[in-house]
């Protein structure tokens, strides 16, 4: 909504600028020639749209239902328009280009469709005057036009203009679609560099926090597991001790995400078969108990036994995260759906589909930024590693998802790499066994 409020407050803008050059214009017809233009009904036409555009500017400010007020202003501006041409002639006249400005705008402001739409009712009230002052319905502006034009130029003038308006519409629909397209690609690429920065960021102070931390846990909670075997505790006790293991553990979880970020890169990578590491990854979620009863995992993995050339610790992170994302979306219990296709040319897909409470819009757009999470016990880590691992493959992941309608999260991993590049990729295994 940003980009289109800053169209409107240029398409304002433009109006004002063009008014002023038709105004100066003006100005200096009249002291070169009386004869061209009816002057004085000119200045009042450029002061009546000097006033609508100051009422767009206070509407702009007022209101922010920016493409209604975009096409509000483009319709009086084309009857505004057409007194213009009215009064320097009709026909006669050569002002009915300023129907060309008022069909950029809609293409530019609004939409492709809304170009089109300008240009037909352009063609539309350029002939309706031009019939009416061809048939005497609509009086000539002016007394001293006495001359006659015959109904072949009047005909030729409105198929020539309406033929010019929509061929305008065309170009200009076509350069905007590109604007729009490139627009968005710098969009996009702008959010890559920003959460490249912040990855970077995040390694350099993952590296230097893990090793500070991660050493001393350990201690701890090896010391506490032997004293919790070796003592005599009552329950309260063991269950004080369980939770200092339990949430050791869930530290030094972080600490190894934290230097995923940071060691980058340092992996060797061999075949792997993916079916199998999603089952040891769902085996350490159950005894976990973090996947329980109240959980249901479907689809085609196990069916599907898909080779790789990568490293099985990445995607033992990337299953883990993406996994345990669901369930947290998942409190009550559901099923999560997961799927994996490859096609001929090698390409591999992997689909992880939940029942959750899904994501808002905004969620979805900061989604990988580090340590946002969208949950209360999440640390914004996750899914951090999961896209940079994705991008050392030079895969893609998409993200579907809206609120209470679940998510799904499709990963795409590039097609076949040999193994003497030693970089990571699908595997092709109908090779001649020659």
């Amino acid at each position: 909504m940003d980009s289109k409020k800053r169209d409107v407050f240029w398409l304002i803008i433009l109006r004002l600028i063009i008014l002023t050059a038709l105004f100066i214009s003006a100005i200096s017809i009249q002291f070169s020639t009386s004869t061209f233009l009816p002057l004085n009904a000119f200045y009042y036409v450029i002061i009546i749209a000097y006033a609508l555009s100051l009422l767009y500017l206070a509407l702009y400010f007022w209101d922010h239902h920016y493409i209604f007020q975009a096409g509000i202003q483009i319709f009086f501006d084309l009857f505004w328009i057409t007194a213009v041409v009215y009064i320097s002639g009709g026909v006669r006249g050569s002002f009915y280009f300023l129907y060309i400005f008022a069909i950029i705008a809609a293409s530019v402001v609004i939409s492709n469709r809304a170009a089109y739409l300008t240009a037909c009712l352009s063609a539309v009230l350029f002939g309706l005057l031009a019939n009416g002052m061809f048939l005497g319905l609509i009086p000539n502006y002016g007394a001293d036009i006495t001359d006659e034009i015959s109904l072949g130029i009047v005909i030729n003038n409105i198929i020539i203009a309406g033929c010019v308006f929509v061929l305008v519409a065309f170009l200009i629909n076509y350069v905007s679609s590109s604007l729009r397209k490139t627009r968005k690609a710098l969009e996009m690429t702008q959010r890559e560099l920003e959460m490249k920065k912040w990855l970077a960021v995040a390694g350099e102070v993952s590296a230097r926090v893990a090793h500070e931390i991660r050493n001393p846990l350990a201690g701890i909670s090896g010391a506490v597991q032997i004293l919790r075997e070796e003592l005599q505790l009552d329950e309260q006790q063991r269950d004080l001790m369980n939770i200092v293991i339990r949430e050791s553990e869930r530290v030094s979880q972080s600490i190894e995400q934290f230097l995923n970020l940071a060691l980058a890169g340092k992996d060797t990578f061999s075949s792997i078969e993916l079916s199998s590491i999603l089952d040891e990854t769902l085996t350490l979620l159950m005894r976990s108990g973090e996947l329980n009863e109240n959980y249901k995992i479907g689809g085609n993995y196990s069916s599907e036994k898909i080779m790789y050339f990568g490293n099985s610790n990445q995607f033992k992170q990337i299953f883990w995260n993406l996994i345990k994302n669901s369930l947290k979306a998942m409190p009550e219990g559901g099923e999560l759906q997961i799927d994996f296709t490859q096609d001929e040319r090698s390409s591999v897909e992997l689909r992880f589909k939940d029942q959750g409470k899904g994501m808002e819009e905004e969620e979805k757009k900061r989604l990988f930024e580090p340590y946002y999470s969208g949950f209360k016990r999440g640390n914004g880590i996750g899914l951090v590693v999961v896209h940079r691992i994705v991008d050392e493959y030079r895969g893609k992941i998409e993200i579907f998802s809206g609120p209470d309608t679940g998510t799904e999260v499709v990963i795409k991993l590039p097609p076949v790499q040999t193994q003497k590049t030693k970089k990571p990729g699908a595997l092709n295994l109908k090779r001649d066994s020659h």
